[in-house]
C-alpha cells in the first residue's frame, strides 16, 4: 500500500484507467448533447442572461411571472420547458424535458443556471470524446507469471503453441538447449534436454553444449525445428505425449538464426522450413513426402537421434528440395516470415542498408529494400491491412507501408530501451511493442496513440539491471488455435501469459435495446462486490468484479443503464447514495472514488485517492458529507455539496491516523445519535463523533483465545436509534465469522446479546439488513448464499445480554455463493428482501421467500402482479 497524499500528482491513479462507457435504455431518449445544435445552445444562453428589461421577461409579466432578485440567472422547470419547445420546436416531449432538467439540476434544488447547463454539457461532451479513444486490447485481469526453472537461470529463446493433439501446449526452449512442456494454464508437464554431438557423450549421455537461436513448429509434420550455433538444425516430435528428439541435421555452413514455417494448404505445394543465417543468406528447404517423414534415414542408434549430414541431404531428392539465397542482407537475419500469397521471403538485420528485404522467392523480381538507422532488431508484418512494423536499438516503433520504402508512415517513440519484439494484432487494429526493461506498449494503429504501457513484473528484474531476453521474446495467439486471444512474454527464465480482448469494446453512447445487449439470457455474469436500493428512483443498482455498475427498474427487473470499466480494469468495493438519491458514489480497489449521476450515468466527480489500496466504505452524510474508508486505516471526507470542480480534494481533518491497528472492513452512520461505526481486521469496532471527528468508543467481541476474528459487516439499527426509549439499547449490530453481535454505544451496558446464524460451523454473515422504518427483523446474507429473517422486535433490549437465537422466521438458500450484499424493500405496500450474490446474479424476493425473479432475465416481472412472478 502507497501513501499518495504528498504524491505531486495524487490523481495520476486516474490516468491509468481504462475510459468508462455508459449503455442506456432506449426509453432515456437522445442525449441532450446530441440534441442540442450550436444555434440551439446560442439560443439558450441568450434566454439565461437575457436582461430583466427584455422581451423573455415583458412576456413574464404578461403571464403574471415576475423573477425575484435572487432567482435572477436561473429557471424552473416550466420557464425551461417554454424554452426548449421556442428553440428546438413544439414537438418536443414533456417526459424528455423534465429528465433533461433532473439531470442538470442534479442537487434538487428546482432551478437551473446557465453555468450548471454548461457543465453538464461540458461532461457530456468530454465523456463522449473519451468513448471514441480505442481500447487498448490487453485486459487488466490478474497477468499469470511462471517460473521456468529447467532453463538453469538461461532466457528463454523461443516459445511455440502446439495444438496437436489436443488440448493446446506450450514449448518453451532456453537458450541452453532445455525444452519444457507446459499446459495451457502454464503449468510444466514435460521437460527434456538437446542431444549434443557423439563426441560428448558421457555416462550414455549426449549433452549439448551449445546455445539455440530459435525453434519454430512444424504443424502439419506435428514437430519443432530448433537450431543452434553448432551449425546445426535438431527436429523433435511432439506428436506425442513423450516428446522426443529424431534428427539432428548438422554440417551448415554458417549458424542457423532465424527460422519460419509455411504449412502449404494446397494439393501438391510442399511445406516449406525456411531458415535466415548469419551471413544474411536464407535456406529454402521443401520436404516432397512429409506423410513419409522428413529425409530417408538409414538404420540409428537405440535411443539416440539420427544424424544427417546436411551438404549429404542432395541423396534426399525424393524427400526433400534444397535451395539457398545468399547475401540477402549483409548482417545475420534475426526475423523470418513468408507470405504464400505473393511467395515472398520477408526478413530482417541490424544493418543499416538492408535492415528489412521483402523478395520473390523465386528471385525474378525487384527486391524491396527498407533502410533504417541502426538497422531492425524485429519486424512484423499483416497483408490484410499491408502494414510492417520495425522495433530497433533507438527504442522507435515504425510503420511502414508495404510499398514506401523510402520514409514510415509514423513513428513511435516512448520505450526508453531497445525494443526486442513487435506483433501486429489485427482484431482491434493495435501493435504490441516489447523493450529490453520489460516495457510492454499498446499502440492503436489508426490514431498512432500509445493506449498502455504496462511494466511486467517478472521477477527477475532488479533494480538498475536490464534482464536478460532471448532473441524471441512474443508468442501471439488468437482464434481459432484458441478460443481465448494470449499474448506470451519471455523474460529470462520467467514466462508471463497476459489476455486480449477479441474484439472492440462499446463505444458507449445511447443505444436500444436491439444494439446495446443490455436485454441480456443470461442472469449470472461476473462476480457482485456490492448493490443498493434506491427508495426515491425505484432502482437497483449493482456493482461487480469487472469494474461495472449497473442500474435496474425494480419493478420490471429490466436494466436501465450500464457503466463499463467504471473504475477501469479495477474491482468494485463498496457503493452509497448521496443525501438525494440522485447521485451514486463508488469506491474500488485501486483506491479511487468517484461519483456518478444516477439519471444518466455521468460521472460528475473524481476524488482525490489518499493510497492506491482497497476501498472498502463510503458513506454519505445528511450535508453531503462523503467518508471513505479502507485498507488505509483512516477515515477520510471529501465535501461533494459544494463541490464545483470536476476534481475533489480530500479532507484529511479526521483524528483516525494510528487509531485502527489494522485494516478498515466496514462503515455505517448514524445521523439521530451523531455517530459513525467503523470496523477492521482484528474484530474491533470503532465508535466515532460526527461533531468531534474523534473516536468515542471501542467494542471487541470476546473470544477463548483472544484473537476476534474480522468483522463482516455493521448494521445501525436506525429506528431504535432515533427513539428515546430504544437508543440506549442494542442500536448496532456487527457480523464476525457467523455470530451476529448487538451493541448499545450510549449506555453503561455495551453487550446487548449475540448468537450464530448460520446453520453449519465454519460459515460467515457478510451482509445484514433490516426493516429500518420499524426494526422488527433483521436480514442476514451467508457465505453459502442462504438468506436468514430472524425477528428481533424483541431482541437486543433487555440489559442482561443473551445467546440464544431470536425467532426465526424464513430461511432459504437464494445463490449458489456468497451474499455480498442483502436488502429489505418496501414496495407496493410489500416487503421484499434484495440479494446480490458473488456467482454474479441479483435476485428480488418476498420475505416469506418466494422467487420474484433475477435481474437481468428474459421475462419481465411486474411487482404489483403475483402472477408474473417467476416462482
Amino acid at each position: 500500500m502507497d501513501i499518495l497524499r504528498n504524491s505531486k500528482n495524487p490523481w495520476v491513479l486516474y490516468e491509468r484507467e481504462v475510459p468508462h462507457r455508459r449503455f442506456c435504455d432506449s426509453s432515456f431518449g437522445v442525449s441532450p448533447a446530441a440534441k442540442l445544435s450550436p444555434e440551439h445552445l446560442q439560443l439558450l444562453r441568450n434566454a439565461f442572461t437575457c436582461q430583466r428589461g427584455g422581451p423573455h421577461s415583458q412576456r413574464d409579466r404578461l403571464k403574471g411571472r415576475s423573477r425575484s432578485e435572487n432567482e435572477e440567472g436561473y429557471m424552473r422547470l416550466e420557464e425551461f420547458r417554454e424554452i426548449l419547445q421556442s428553440v428546438i420546436g413544439p414537438s418536443i416531449e414533456d417526459a424528455w424535458v423534465e429528465r433533461f432538467f433532473s439531470e442538470v439540476d442534479i442537487c434538487c434544488t428546482g432551478r437551473m443556471k446557465w453555468e450548471q447547463l454548461c457543465s453538464y454539457l461540458l461532461l457530456e461532451y468530454t465523456e463522449s470524446e473519451q468513448a471514441s479513444i480505442p481500447r487498448a486490447a490487453l485486459l487488466n485481469s490478474e497477468m499469470q507469471v511462471q517460473h521456468c526453472y529447467h532453463n538453469k537461470r538461461e532466457p528463454t529463446v523461443r516459445v511455440v503453441a502446439v495444438n496437436h493433439p489436443p488440448p493446446l501446449r506450450y514449448i518453451s526452449v532456453s537458450k541452453g538447449g532445455q525444452i519444457t512442456v507446459w499446459n495451457s494454464s502454464l503449468h510444466i508437464l514435460k521437460t527434456v534436454g538437446l542431444a549434443g554431438d557423439t563426441t560428448e557423450e558421457v555416462a550414455h549421455r549426449r549433452r549439448f553444449r551449445g546455445w539455440t537461436t530459435d525453434a519454430v513448429y512444424m504443424g502439419s509434420i506435428h514437430k519443432v525445428a530448433i537450431a543452434t550455433d553448432c551449425r546445426d538444425l535438431h527436429f523433435v516430435n511432439v506428436a506425442t505425449a513423450s516428446v522426443s528428439e529424431e534428427v539432428q541435421l548438422f554440417g551448415f555452413r554458417s549458424v542457423l538464426t532465424a527460422l519460419c514455417y509455411h504449412d502449404a494448404q494446397c494439393p501438391g505445394c510442399p511445406p516449406l522450413l525456411l531458415m535466415g543465417d548469419e551471413k544474411g543468406g536464407v535456406h529454402l528447404l521443401r520436404f516432397l513426402n512429409p506423410s513419409k517423414g522428413l529425409f530417408q534415414i538409414p538404420s540409428k542408434k537405440e535411443n539416440s537421434p539420427q544424424r544427417i549430414f546436411f551438404p549429404e541431404i542432395r541423396n534426399n531428392d525424393n524427400m526433400v528440395s534444397h535451395c539457398y539465397i545468399p547475401d540477402i542482407h549483409n548482417e545475420p537475419i534475426n526475423r523470418l516470415m513468408f507470405e504464400p500469397g505473393a511467395d515472398v521471403i520477408m526478413s530482417s538485420s541490424e544493418s543499416d542498408i538492408t535492415s528489412v528485404v521483402f523478395m520473390n522467392a523465386s528471385m525474378n523480381r525487384k527486391p524491396y529494400i527498407w533502410k533504417v538507422k541502426q538497422g531492425a532488431k524485429c519486424f512484423d508484418y499483416d497483408a490484410s491491412l499491408q502494414l510492417m512494423v520495425t522495433g530497433g536499438r533507438d527504442g522507435a516503433v515504425r510503420l511502414w507501408t508495404r510499398f514506401v520504402t523510402s520514409h514510415p508512415v509514423v513513428t513511435l517513440r516512448g520505450h526508453c530501451t531497445a525494443v526486442l519484439d513487435v506483433a501486429i494484432y489485427q482484431p482491434l487494429r493495435q501493435i504490441f511493442s516489447y523493450s529490453r526493461d520489460s516495457e510492454l506498449r499498446v499502440w492503436d494503429i489508426s490514431t498512432h496513440q500509445c493506449l498502455k504501457t504496462v511494466t511486467l513484473p517478472f521477477p527477475c528484474q532488479q533494480h538498475g539491471h536490464i534482464p536478460e531476453h532471448g532473441n524471441f521474446p512474443f508468442l501471439l495467439l488468437s482464434p481459432p488455435l484458441l478460443q481465448q486471444p494470449l499474448l506470451v512474454v519471455a523474460c529470462k527464465d520467467y514466462l508471463a501469459l497476459l489476455h486480449l480482448a477479441e474484439r472492440e469494446g462499446g463505444q458507449g453512447g445511447w443505444l436500444t435495446d436491439e444494439g446495446s445487449g443490455l436485454r441480456s439470457k443470461f442472469i449470472s455474469g461476473p462476480p457482485l462486490s456490492c448493490a443498493l436500493y434506491n427508495p426515491t428512483l425505484r432502482q437497483v443498482v449493482t456493482g461487480d468484479a469487472n469494474s461495472s455498475v449497473s442500474m435496474w427498474d425494480v419493478e420490471t427487473g429490466k436494466r436501465q443503464l450500464t457503466i463499463s470499466n467504471a473504475h477501469g480494469e479495477d474491482k468494485l468495493t463498496c457503493m452509497t447514495l448521496d443525501s438525494s438519491h440522485r447521485r451514486l458514489i463508488t469506491g474500488a480497489s485501486s483506491g479511487t472514488i468517484k461519483v456518478w449521476s444516477l439519471l444518466n450515468g455521468l460521472n460528475l466527480h473524481k476524488l482525490e485517492p489518499v493510497t492506491n489500496s482497497d476501498i472498502t466504505g463510503v458513506t454519505c452524510l445528511h450535508d453531503n458529507q462523503l467518508l471513505a474508508v479502507g485498507w488505509s486505516q483512516l477515515i477520510v471526507q471529501y465535501d461533494i455539496a459544494h463541490a464545483k470542480d470536476f476534481y475533489v480534494r480530500a479532507d484529511m481533518s479526521w483524528k483516525s491516523s494510528c487509531v485502527h491497528k489494522s485494516d478498515i472492513l466496514a462503515l455505517c452512520q448514524c445521523s439521530s445519535l451523531g455517530m459513525v461505526a467503523t470496523a477492521s481486521y482484528d474484530g474491533e469496532v470503532i465508535i466515532w463523533r460526527l461533531e468531534t471527528q474523534g473516536p468515542l468508543l471501542r467494542l471487541r467481541s470476546e473470544t477463548h483465545d483472544g484473537a476476534a476474528p474480522p468483522v463482516d459487516s455493521l448494521l445501525f439499527l436506525q429506528h431504535r436509534a432515533s427513539s428515546r426509549k430504544l437508543r440506549n439499547r442494542g442500536v448496532l449490530v456487527s457480523s464476525q465469522a457467523g455470530c451476529v453481535y448487538f451493541w448499545s454505544i450510549t449506555g453503561q451496558t455495551h453487550s446487548y446479546g449475540h448468537f450464530y446464524a448460520p446453520e453449519q460451523a465454519g460459515e460467515r454473515v457478510l451482509s445484514l439488513s433490516s426493516d429500518q422504518p420499524e426494526n422488527t427483523i433483521l436480514v442476514s446474507g451467508g457465505s453459502t448464499g442462504q438468506v436468514q429473517i430472524w425477528d428481533i422486535s424483541h431482541y437486543g433490549l433487555d440489559i442482561e445480554p443473551v445467546s440464544e437465537h431470536p425467532p426465526l422466521l424464513q430461511c432459504w438458500r437464494a445463490h449458489s455463493r456468497g451474499l455480498v450484499s442483502v436488502a429489505v424493500l418496501e414496495l407496493a405496500d410489500r416487503q421484499f428482501v434484495l440479494t446480490a450474490s458473488a456467482d454474479g446474479s441479483t435476485g428480488l424476493w418476498t420475505n416469506d421467500g418466494d422467487h420474484v425473479g433475477s435481474f437481468g432475465q428474459e421475462a419481465m416481472w411486474n411487482i404489483t402482479d403475483l402472477t408474473s412472478h417467476h416462482r
